[in-house]
């Protein structure tokens, strides 16, 4: 068969067959960082006391919908276009915002109110560990995303710190660098919906690989 001719149909082989596979051309990124950038920033504004703790139950409702199952469905899809990093990323997150509308509303009530602290510690710096080895394999994305994984990084550990404490002071830090975090996540995901929609660079987020 010559270059540029349709080929023939093989015997038995079916129209649905034939037909070119459609490709998921969309990027998952923009949702899955907008999901986590939302819901930190809403978690922060509660942990920097620039909102009563009565707004609490807000954040677990996010925590569940957005930061949750948004993010969780964001890490699958990138799963499906073969992006290691974005699906781990996506899908840990997505968990761990379930695991903390989980924890709250079933779970913290079998906590003794003495080891509280210590508990909801292990938790935030198990998830800095995590953060903190994501933040070495984003220096192979872009500076963007790397800036979100860094300062992820010190709010967990810094939250941590103040909730094994019992420091105020200190969850308020964690807090306004959480507030850091979530603007950072949300100019990253502001850069990828506008660049898309452009079909050019109007934000840049500066790619750290060649």
């Amino acid at each position: 068969m010559e270059a540029g001719t349709a080929r023939e149909p093989l015997r038995g082989e079916t129209a649905a067959a034939r037909a070119p596979v459609a490709q998921a051309t969309a990027d998952p990124g923009p949702l899955g960082l907008a999901a986590f950038a939302l819901t930190t920033f809403v978690l922060s504004m509660v942990n920097a006391d620039l909102v009563g703790s009565k707004s609490e139950p807000i954040v677990f409702g996010l925590a569940l919908a957005y930061g949750g199952l948004a993010q969780l469905l964001a890490g699958m899809w990138e799963f499906r276009a073969g992006n290691t990093f974005g699906a781990t990323a996506f899908t840990s997150y997505g968990a761990f915002w379930l695991s903390f509308w989980a924890f709250d509303q079933f779970f913290a009530k079998d906590v003794p109110q003495a080891a509280v602290g210590n508990t909801v510690a292990l938790y935030l710096i198990a998830w800095g560990i995590f953060t903190a080895y994501m933040w070495i394999a984003s220096m192979r994305t872009t500076v963007a995303i790397s800036v979100v994984f860094l300062l992820l990084a010190a709010t967990f550990f810094i939250l941590g710190i103040g909730n094994a404490n019992a420091s105020t002071n200190m969850i308020k830090i964690g807090g306004w660098v959480g507030i850091a975090t979530a603007a950072a996540a949300w100019y990253a995901s502001f850069a990828a919906v506008t660049n898309s929609t452009f079909g050019r660079t109007v934000l840049p987020v500066k790619p750290l690989h060649d």
